[in-house]
C-alpha cells in the first residue's frame, strides 16, 4: 500500500521554476509515485489535492509544501531526502571572507554597484512595484517580469520613468531583445533594420520568426507589456519605446504589435508616430483588423521584400475538410496567439468561449469547461500564480489535452508550441507524446455516422513559434511533432485555417 508525506514550511519562499525542477528530480527516484514540492497557493493546492495529497488547514502562498507519495517508508524516504538535496543545491549561500565588502541586497544597490542600466525583475507582483521603482531611482530601464501588478502601480512606474528618462517594458513583459541581446523568452534572431514595440510577448515572437524565416532580421524589440494599449495605461511605454527607436540609426522602421488595444489610445498613438519621420506599421489585433501572419506580409511588402510561402507539415492521415463533428478545442501558452486564433475562428464559428473572451459575456468559468468553441490561455495572469509559465512548465495543458482526447464534443484540437531562450528545452517530446496518446484515445472511440459506428478522428494542428537557431530547433521540432501525428505550421494563421477546415459545423 503506498504511502504519502506531506511537510508544510511556514514562510519558507522559493520561486515556481526552481520548485519545477526540484518537483521533477523528487518524481525520477526509484520509489516515489508521485511528488510534488511547490508554494501552498490556492492553485496549487487544488492540483495538490487532486493528486490525492491532503493539505492542512492554513497553508498559504507563502508557505512551502513538500508532498511525496512513496511504494514503502523507503520510497518516501528517499523522496524527502532527494527534496532537500535539491533545495539545497539551488539555494544562494551567502558568501564572503573578513573584510570582504557585502553583496548587495536590492536592485538598486546593484545598480549603483556597477555600471548596468537595466534592470531585468521577476519576482512575486506583490513586490514588484517597489524593486522597480528602486531601479528606476538608480537610473535603469526595467523589464519587469513579473505579473499579478496592480494596473495602478502600473502607471505610477511608468509615470516615474518618463519623469526619470528610462524606460519600464512591462509588467508582464515576457519578450524583449535589445542589441541582439535576449531578455526573457526570446527566438534567436538576426540583426537588421526593422524595429519592434510589442505589448505582446507570443505575438512579438511570432512576428520576428516569421520575419527571420523571410530573411529579415531585427535592431530592437521593446517589450511595454500588454496592457499598455489599454485606455487606463494609454500607450505611456509605447510612446517612450517608440520615440527610442526614432532615435537609433540602426532602426529604419517600426512594427507595433499588441492584443486588441483600445481605439482611441491607438488612434492616439497613430497621429504620434506620423510624426517621428519613420515608418511605423502596425500588428494591432482586433475584430476587422488584420491577423498577425496577414499584417507582417503587408510589412514585407511595404519593405519591397517577397512574402516565403511559411514552411508547413500536413498530417497524411488528416480527415477530408468539413467531415468532422464537435467542437473547435484551443489549448494556447501565449495570449496574444490564443486571441488571433480566437478572431480569425470568430469570423466562421461565431462565439468562442475563453478565460480571455473577446467578450465578456464568452467569459469561461472556473472550471474552463464547455461543450462548444473554446479556446484557453493557459499563461494567462489566473493560472500562473505560484506556478511556472506554461512555456515551461506544460503539465496543465498536457492534462487538458488528456481530458479533451476523452471528450467526444472536441472536434479538432489547436496548440501552439513556443520555443526559444527561457522555454522548456525539449517541448516537442513531451507535447509529442501527448498528441499520440490523444489521438489513440479517439481512436479507440466509437462515432455513429448514418448508423454505423466508425472511429472517431481527432485532428491536431499545432502553431510552432520559432526559428532554426533556438536552442530546440525549428524544423527538428515539427518534424517530431509531424512524426507524432499532428500538422504543424509556423504561421498561427495557417494552424488556424487548417483546424478550421475540418469542422463541417460553421455558422
Amino acid at each position: 500500500m503506498s504511502l504519502t508525506h506531506v511537510d508544510v514550511r511556514r514562510g519558507a519562499y522559493h520561486d515556481s521554476v526552481t520548485l519545477l525542477q526540484v518537483s521533477r528530480t523528487v518524481a525520477q527516484v526509484e520509489g516515489v509515485e508521485a511528488a510534488q514540492v511547490a508554494m501552498a497557493t490556492e492553485l496549487n493546492v487544488e492540483v495538490l489535492t487532486g493528486m490525492g495529497f491532503d493539505i492542512p488547514d492554513g497553508a498559504g502562498p507563502n508557505d512551502l509544501v513538500l508532498a511525496v507519495r512513496g511504494a514503502d517508508d523507503a520510497g518516501v524516504a528517499a523522496g524527502l531526502a532527494a527534496a532537500e538535496g535539491a533545495l539545497a543545491a539551488r539555494s544562494t549561500p551567502s558568501s564572503g571572507g573578513f573584510g570582504d565588502a557585502p553583496s548587495p541586497r536590492t536592485v538598486g544597490g546593484a545598480l549603483r554597484a556597477g555600471a548596468a542600466d537595466l534592470a531585468l525583475i521577476s519576482v512575486p507582483g506583490r513586490f514588484a512595484t517597489a524593486e522597480a521603482l528602486d531601479a528606476i531611482a538608480a537610473g535603469a530601464s526595467v523589464m519587469l517580469f513579473s505579473d499579478n501588478v496592480p494596473v495602478e502601480d502600473e502607471i505610477l512606474l511608468k509615470d516615474a520613468a518618463a519623469d526619470a528618462d528610462v524606460l519600464v517594458m512591462g509588467p508582464d513583459c515576457g519578450t524583449a531583445v535589445i542589441g541582439g541581446v535576449a531578455l526573457g523568452f526570446a527566438n534567436v534572431v538576426e540583426a537588421g533594420p526593422i524595429g519592434m514595440v510589442a505589448a505582446s510577448g507570443t505575438g512579438a515572437q511570432q512576428l520576428m520568426c516569421l520575419l527571420d524565416a523571410a530573411g529579415v532580421g531585427i535592431s530592437h524589440c521593446l517589450g511595454v507589456g500588454g496592457r499598455d494599449l489599454t485606455s487606463a495605461v494609454g500607450g505611456r511605454s509605447t510612446r517612450q519605446a517608440l520615440a527610442a527607436l526614432a532615435a537609433d540609426p540602426a532602426t529604419t522602421s517600426v512594427v507595433v504589435v499588441s492584443k486588441p488595444p483600445d481605439e482611441e489610445v491607438l488612434a492616439e498613438l497613430e497621429t504620434y508616430a506620423a510624426g517621428l519621420g519613420l515608418p511605423v506599421r502596425w500588428a494591432t489585433l482586433g475584430a476587422g483588423r488584420p491577423d498577425l501572419t496577414s499584417a507582417l506580409e503587408a510589412v514585407l511588402e511595404a519593405e519591397g521584400r517577397d512574402v516565403p510561402v511559411w514552411p508547413s507539415w500536413v498530417a497524411s492521415d488528416d480527415p477530408e475538410p468539413a467531415s468532422v463533428s464537435g467542437s473547435l478545442r484551443g489549448l494556447f501558452c501565449g495570449g496574444t496567439l490564443a486571441d488571433d486564433a480566437m478572431l480569425l475562428a470568430a469570423e466562421s464559428l461565431g462565439d468562442i468561449r475563453s478565460n480571455i473572451p473577446l467578450r465578456d459575456d464568452l467569459a469561461l468559468g472556473s472550471d474552463l469547461r464547455d461543450d462548444g468553441h473554446l479556446v484557453i490561455d493557459f499563461g494567462d495572469d489566473g493560472l500562473t500564480q505560484g506556478r511556472a509559465h506554461p512555456m515551461i512548465d506544460p503539465s496543465l495543458r498536457m492534462e487538458r489535452i488528456a481530458a479533451e482526447a476523452a471528450d467526444p464534443t472536441c472536434g479538432v484540437l489547436l496548440l501552439d508550441l513556443v520555443l526559444g531562450h527561457g522555454a522548456h528545452a525539449d517541448p516537442a517530446g513531451e507535447l509529442s507524446d501527448a498528441i499520440r496518446a490523444a489521438k489513440a484515445v479517439a481512436g479507440s472511440e466509437q462515432q455513429s455516422t448514418n448508423g454505423s459506428g466508425t472511429a472517431r478522428k481527432l485532428p491536431v494542428v499545432v502553431s510552432v513559434t520559432g526559428t532554426e537557431g533556438d536552442p530546440q530547433g525549428f524544423t527538428a521540432t515539427c518534424e517530431t511533432l509531424a512524426a507524432a501525428g499532428a500538422s504543424v505550421f509556423l504561421s498561427n494563421r495557417d494552424a488556424t485555417r487548417h483546424a478550421l477546415s475540418f469542422l463541417g459545423s460553421t455558422r
